[in-house]
């Protein structure tokens, strides 16, 4: 066990004998009340307040965290497992178990949260040039080397897992779409689109494109054209509809 993990084991002791004084407490309690009342006393009898609350702590889950993209990269998500996660983050498994049922729910959990922190949503006055950040930011982070292994690793699979299937489109739509919304509807408000456009045709000009390139044909390296040109591209289409 480690340090960090007998922390831990610590707190949940702690918890259960915090519980069972608790209770005998409240027994002892009860009895000194009934006497009080009996002797006349008005006092109102003093609660024990448990202590030792299990606490998880926060540097050992963002370990494993870490941890579980690493593997995801090395070994894909059929090859990953609680032992290697484990050993990567510095842990033992029962720091993993403590936190997650196992690792479908493990890895779920990481490509959800993956998706809350999403991309940030330019505001530059400029329909061209919102898409164009947004098209550097999203180039980026795909040419990142756990991305560029992780993501079809996880497409390949939701193909086989209807839990990650899920999990998969969630954190896309939740994502990208999400930013490219913002986009648009600033874009509307400016008067450079037309209020009532086709919100999913807009969406699959956006996103489709830089993701097919960059995902599907595994193509992270773009000539350097290729992001001025698509941005055009594709405001000159999102204006068309």
């Amino acid at each position: 066990m480690t340090d960090a993990e007998a922390v831990e084991a610590a707190g949940a002791a702690g918890a259960g004998t915090a519980e069972a004084a608790g209770t005998a407490g409240a027994a002892g309690a009860a009895g000194s009340a009934g006497a009080a009342a009996s002797a006349g006393g008005d006092s109102a009898p003093r609660r024990r307040t448990p202590a030792g609350a299990a606490v998880l702590r926060e540097d050992v889950t963002q370990a494993i965290r870490a941890a579980v993209l690493q593997e995801l990269a090395a070994v894909g998500y059929a090859r990953t497992s609680i032992e290697g996660i484990a050993r990567r983050a510095g842990v033992g498994k029962t720091a993993v178990y403590r936190r997650w049922r196992g690792k479908l729910h493990l890895v779920l959990d990481i490509v959800s949260a993956l998706a809350v922190e999403g991309l940030p949503a330019p505001d530059t006055g400029s329909l061209e040039t919102d898409l164009r950040l947004l098209y550097e930011f999203t180039s980026r982070a795909l040419r990142h080397p756990v991305a560029s292994q992780i993501i079809p690793d996880l497409q390949a699979e939701a193909a086989r897992n209807p839990e990650i299937d899920e999990a998969l489109r969630k954190a896309v739509r939740s994502g990208q779409e999400s930013v490219a919304l913002r986009i648009l509807a600033a874009a509307v408000e400016r008067g450079e689109l037309r209020r009532g456009l086709d919100e999913d045709i807009a969406l699959d000009l956006i996103t489709g494109p830089l993701y097919w390139r960059t995902v599907i044909l595994r193509q992270p390296r773009l000539p350097k054209s290729h992001l001025p040109t698509l941005t055009r591209a594709t405001t000159a289409a999102l204006k068309s509809l």
